[in-house]
This record gives structure tokens, C-alpha cells and sequence, in this order.
């Protein structure tokens, strides 16, 4: 009966994936443990899917533009990595003080029918580009590129590692050690400047023992926690009452740069931290409960 299970839970989520094409996947860095110490062994890779809960995106060299790990000094990991790894790379921690991933790809090409590409802009909060469409009477496909821009924290007691920019094009940048407190002020920057009117997103999976992430293939998928624009000076600030697995997000896309590879180009921006977690990492009794 396990088997069967595990087998049905694979089938549905490739059904939903392939189902609603319009709604894009979230994109995001998972660690193999939320809190490291000095000596301790981390791992990690990449997950795409929808709700926060996804499978796992193998290791493509090609599609690199950076991949660094910020602690006491800041890591190249690209040559560590190799191609075709669901683990995109395995360090021992050099202190207690954190650690942030990060990981911006190239742009890669897609093309929706116009009705799931409308829907689509409307689902992620895109009204500029939606409203162009619209005032232009276009009804046909549209041809976009995208790329990824997502971070990791794992929670450590120096929060400046976190809260310094790494400088990809959309990143969101907190402002205070992610997951210390119920809410969380991040700023969004765009080409390093603060992006207005930006639709942030939260999301929350639960923790496995230990404060672990539990398998993101096998969880169910998980609604909106929180959602909000961006003010004047590109800042939101997140809720996040309950313990957890956090993933804010942002999506910001513009006419494409290249008319010849598309006519959009969109730029997709998340941050993972577990927020409860005790000195020894594992989830705190009094932030489990805590109503969100």
C-alpha cells in the first residue's frame, strides 16, 4: 500500500503540473538542515513546483549565471557542483554565524496559448504587462523568457549575512534575520534599486523532526500565507506567526531586452528560511503553536 501511495502522490503532482501550464512554477533553494554549526555538514539543491512543494531540479551548468554560499566569506560553488545532481553541493560550515545560498540562472524561452497567458499575469499580480496586452488588442500567444533569482538563510547569530544584498538582478532582501520574529520587513530590488508595487508572496510547509524539511516531493501543496505590495521604497512587511518553512517570493517582468528571443522577459525572486527553530535547530513548542 505504500508503494501504491507513493506512486499515486507522484502521478497527481505531475498531473497538476502538466494541468495548468498557465501557473508558474515557484522555483526555490531547500538545505538539507535549517541551522548549522561549525563543522557540520550541509547539503542542497533546488526544487520547482507549485503550493511549495515540488521535485527536485537537477544541476545544469548551462543555465548558471551565479551560485555562492555567504559565510564568514563568500563562496564560488559553481566548479563544485556537478552536472545532473539533485545535490547541488555538500560543505562543512566554517562557524555558528549562518549561511546564505544563492542562485540566479540565464533566461530560458516559453510560449502559452493567450487565454492561459493572461491568466497567468493575472494570477502573479503582473498588471503592467497585462494591461499592455490589453490596450494593444492582443489576443495571441505570449512568448516569454524567464530566470531565476533565489536565496536561502540558514539561521546562524550573524544576521548581516543575510541582510547584505548579493546584487542578481530581483532579489528580496530582509532586513532582519529571517524567521527570528512573527513578521519579516524585506526589501525588493530590482537592478539594485527598490521595486515598487511588487506582489510579494509567503508561504509555510511544516517542519520534519529535527527542524528539517520534510520531503517537498511527498507534502501537500500549501496556500498563500500572506500576500502584499511592495511600497514607495520596495518594502513589505511579511507575516509569519506560525513555525516553519517560509518561502517569500516575487515576480517582476518587463518587454523583453532581446524582441528576437521573446516579448517578455520575467525575473523570478524567492527566499527560504525555517522561522522556530532552537540553537539546537530543532522547532520551538511555543512557535509551533502560535496562531498565524
Amino acid at each position: 500500500m505504500i508503494r501504491i501511495h507513493r506512486s499515486l502522490s507522484a502521478i497527481l503532482l505531475a498531473l497538476a503540473l502538466l494541468a495548468a501550464p498557465a501557473r508558474a512554477h515557484e522555483y526555490w533553494l531547500s538545505p538539507s538542515v535549517w541551522r548549522v554549526g561549525a563543522g557540520e555538514t550541509v547539503s542542497f539543491g533546488a526544487l520547482a513546483g507549485v503550493g511549495f512543494r515540488g521535485e527536485r531540479k537537477l544541476y545544469a551548468p548551462e543555465r548558471v549565471v551565479r551560485l555562492v554560499a555567504r559565510a564568514a566569506r563568500e563562496l564560488d560553488l559553481t566548479q563544485v557542483a556537478a552536472a545532473g545532481d539533485s545535490v547541488w553541493a555538500r560543505f562543512a560550515a566554517a562557524d555558528a554565524g549562518g549561511l546564505l545560498l544563492a542562485y540566479e540562472s540565464n533566461f530560458a524561452p516559453i510560449t502559452l496559448d493567450g487565454p492561459p497567458f493572461e491568466h497567468y499575469l493575472e494570477d502573479e499580480g503582473l498588471d503592467g504587462p497585462l494591461a499592455a496586452r490589453r490596450q494593444r488588442h492582443e489576443a495571441g500567444p505570449g512568448h516569454e523568457r524567464y530566470r531565476r533569482c533565489a536565496k536561502t538563510w540558514l539561521a546562524g547569530s550573524d544576521a548581516r549575512r543575510a541582510t547584505a544584498a548579493v546584487g542578481m538582478p530581483l532579489e528580496i532582501v530582509p532586513l532582519a534575520a529571517p524567521g527570528a520574529d512573527a513578521a519579516l520587513r524585506v526589501r525588493v530590488l530590482w537592478e539594485g534599486r527598490p521595486l515598487a508595487g511588487g506582489l510579494v508572496r509567503a508561504r509555510r510547509q511544516p517542519l520534519g523532526a529535527g527542524g528539517r524539511p520534510l520531503d517537498p516531493a511527498a507534502r501537500d501543496s500549501a496556500a498563500i500565507a500572506w500576500s502584499g505590495r511592495t511600497d514607495a521604497h520596495g518594502e513589505a512587511r511579511v507575516q509569519m506567526k506560525q513555525a516553519g518553512e517560509w518561502m517569500i517570493s516575487v515576480v517582476h517582468m518587463i518587454p523583453s531586452s532581446d524582441p528576437s528571443a521573446a516579448d517578455w522577459e520575467s525575473t523570478w525572486a524567492s527566499l527560504t528560511f525555517a522561522r522556530g527553530l532552537t540553537a539546537q535547530g530543532a522547532t520551538s513548542p511555543r512557535a509551533a503553536t502560535a496562531p498565524r
